[in-house]
């Protein structure tokens, strides 16, 4: 079973091998709240996974370790698998759907372990691990849903009542729940005043589900951004554990998740994935009360596919007012498109591009349309601009 001592063990196993990652005060974030970062993007690894994977292959018997360990993920928790049996020399073998990015492939390998590459899916992948585990009698290092690798991540907890003893609300990203069972299994069992909240994406709700109607739900299918936390369904230990010491889940949409990455780097210099960003989103949005509160927000991983980061910025601008697209509807007559270039500078914003276009189907057949891509300072900005148009007399269709 899971215990405080057993968190307190893992914490003295991974001190020489992990980051103790500090606290980064964040005051732009939410300025109606004092915010705090624990950036275990920074971790060895780029994600906390580490220290529930090491934790666990630490405790395995020699028996156990002659024989290897496997595992199943195309992201953190097979690098995080990785290093700790290279570190602990023992064997470990990673099996990955072939369709996982050549990147992640590859720094699992870097780190030591070997690779299958499984036709299919993760589902096919983890069948092809559970698979082999009978076979050759590997121990399987479940990514989340084992009380070994719960405790490791609940060695974040004991570090953040450290770092700040009167935190009033912690919150943290859920996927299948291992970091959050951890967490708020060590801060509730030394300060039960202290508020942790759990945020999914809106894409994969899992955890909110079977919250709400109390029992394990499982869904059909997940779509997010934020893959690090695109799972179906929760671990039995996990949903008990949050059911016992988590105050709350909420969910962020992919345009407030690609706005946290986006204030992240701007604002602290960090990079974050998207599994690791919504805990800021959830803060940034005020998806739970943080406005007066000391809350510190774990951005869990910073592994993110560079290949996507251009489209995550361009969505982050967009959901934070940044850029800003208006479609109005003109007269076709000279003189229009100066009069709207007039007035967007006369406001402080910077047209990006624009597209006129004579023949569309208006019902006015002298009116043509108008497509302005503007730079803008947030959404306050915006809305003064649009406001302007529509007081001289230019129609906004979209």
């Amino acid at each position: 079973m899971l215990t405080l001592d057993n968190i307190y063990r893992a914490s003295y196993v991974l001190k020489e091998v992990i980051r103790r990652t500090d606290l980064i005060k964040a005051p732009s974030i939410n300025p109606g709240s004092e915010i705090y970062l624990k950036p275990e993007n920074l971790q060895v690894t780029g994600s906390f996974k580490v220290r529930g994977a090491y934790y666990k292959i630490s405790q395995l018997t020699d028996e156990e370790k002659a024989k290897g360990v496997i595992a199943c993920s195309a992201g953190n928790h097979a690098q995080g698998v990785a290093l700790a049996a290279t570190h602990s020399g023992i064997k470990s073998l990673i099996c990955l759907p072939e369709g996982a990015p050549i990147s992640k492939v590859e720094a699992t390998r870097h780190l030591g372990a070997d690779i299958c590459l499984v036709k299919g899916v993760y589902d096919d992948a983890y069948q092809r691990a559970m698979q082999l585990r009978d076979e050759m009698g590997y121990t399987f290092v479940h990514p989340f849903d084992d009380e070994l690798v719960i405790a490791g991540q609940g060695t974040i907890g004991l570090e953040l009542l450290e770092q700040l003893p009167d935190v009033d609300n912690v919150i943290v990203p859920i996927g299948g729940g291992g970091l959050i069972s951890g967490v708020a299994y060590a801060i509730k069992s030394l300060n039960p005043s202290v508020k942790v909240y759990g945020v999914q994406a809106s894409g994969a709700p899992s955890m909110v589900q079977s919250f709400e109607k109390h029992h394990i739900e499982c869904l059909p299918s997940v779509s997010t951004i934020a893959d690090g936390i695109a799972v179906k369904e929760p671990g039995e230990h996990t949903f008990d554990l949050c059911e016992k010491y988590v105050d709350g889940i909420v969910t962020v949409s992919e345009d407030e998740i690609c706005a946290a990455i986006l204030a992240l780097m701007e604002q602290q210099k960090l990079i974050a994935e998207g599994a690791g960003a919504v805990s800021v989103a959830a803060a940034m949005f005020n998806k739970v009360p943080v406005e007066g509160k000391k809350t510190i927000c774990l951005v869990s991983g910073g592994n993110i596919d560079v290949t996507i980061l251009s489209r995550v910025i361009n969505r982050g601008l967009t959901k934070s007012g940044r850029n800003c697209v208006l479609t109005l509807e003109l007269i076709d007559k000279p003189g229009q498109l100066m009069r709207v270039a007039q007035v967007i500078a006369q406001h402080g914003a910077n047209i990006l591009s624009s597209h006129h276009e004579r023949n569309g189907e208006n019902a006015n057949v002298n009116a043509c349309t108008l497509r302005v891509v503007m730079e803008t300072r947030n959404a306050e900005h915006v809305e003064e601009i649009r406001k302007a148009l529509l007081a001289d007399g230019f129609r906004i269709l979209d």
